[in-house]
């Protein structure tokens, strides 16, 4: 699936720091005072809870091992529990992360999706030897497209859809 998670955290790792009044990028410092190592946690958990964002992706951007998020994730009910400031900073930046997700348009029916593509220059190939399958909401639309056209097609897809919650499958 490309749903562009790099971007996602990316967005979300920028939205925790600007929340909890740090500098744009401290997440990824090595320190491990918790002013840092808590929303940076939270930032990790949040992207597996509500994009399911690979490890792997989160933990090249904060600059760790794939293992400190999967810690993350593992003791995130006893520090919810438990701790509260993580619980407040989780509380703060999942509401507002979830908030700015809901603000980006999702497609009720297939007419519509397909509509919006075919505004945006995305059409059917007349040979297609591959297909990109794009998902809004419950709603599933597959872009049939040829090897020659994949990748101006599939930054065709990307481009129509940066406003909208959508993921992109590559069949």
């Amino acid at each position: 699936m490309i749903n562009e998670p790099k971007n996602n955290f990316k967005t979300l790792c920028n939205l925790t720091t600007s929340l909890m009044g740090l500098r744009k990028g401290s997440l990824a410092y090595k320190s491990r005072k918790s002013e840092l190592q808590v929303p940076r946690a939270v930032a990790s958990v949040i992207a597996r809870m509500v994009d399911n964002i690979h490890p792997t992706i989160i933990a090249k951007e904060i600059k760790r091992d794939r293992v400190s998020v999967w810690h993350y994730e593992k003791m995130h009910q006893s520090n919810y529990s438990s701790w509260e400031k993580y619980r407040n900073t989780f509380n703060k930046v999942y509401n507002a992360y979830t908030n700015l997700q809901g603000t980006k348009r999702t497609f009720t029916d297939m007419f519509h999706l397909r509509a919006h593509l075919k505004e945006q220059g995305v059409k059917n190939s007349i040979k297609p030897q591959t297909i990109i399958r794009i998902a809004s909401g419950k709603v599933r639309v597959d872009v049939k497209v040829s090897y020659r056209d994949f990748y101006d097609q599939l930054e065709l897809c990307k481009l129509a859809l940066r406003n909208c919650n959508y993921n992109l499958e590559i069949l």
